[in-house]
């Protein structure tokens, strides 16, 4: 069973920022593309920001793109989403996610391409 366990959010004010983590636990083989989604009260899941399994390959949505930066560790197992110049409007339930078995330097921007999902954890920027 494939868990995706997070840590980090909390509540900051605008213009600082923020470091999200997720870790991926139980798979054993194969590679994945990692995600991270967010969701605002009354407001879809939206896509923030994907990269493939070894890194190369990333994207952004144009709401973050310059100010997020996403990443992957040595190990391939772990993604981290650093947040800088935060905004008001960046407040949401942020969610790693994991694809299925996928090329090395395959990326998904669809929230249906992700099969595997973290708990979620809350983001707030003050104003």
């Amino acid at each position: 069973q494939v868990q995706l366990v997070q840590s980090g959010g909390g509540l900051v004010q605008a213009g600082n920022s923020l470091r999200l983590s997720c870790a991926a636990s139980g798979r054993t083989s194969g590679s994945y593309a990692m995600a991270w989604f967010r969701q605002a009260p009354g407001n879809e899941r939206e896509f923030v920001a994907a990269i493939s399994w070894i890194g190369v390959s990333t994207n952004y949505a144009d709401s973050v793109k310059g100010r997020f930066t996403i990443s992957r560790g040595n190990a391939k197992n772990t993604v981290y989403l650093q947040m800088n110049s935060l905004k008001p409007e960046d407040t949401a339930a942020y969610f790693c996610a994991a694809s299925g078995t996928t090329g090395w330097n395959t990326i998904y921007g669809e929230i249906n391409d992700y099969y595997y999902w973290g708990q979620g954890t809350q983001v707030t920027v003050s104003s």
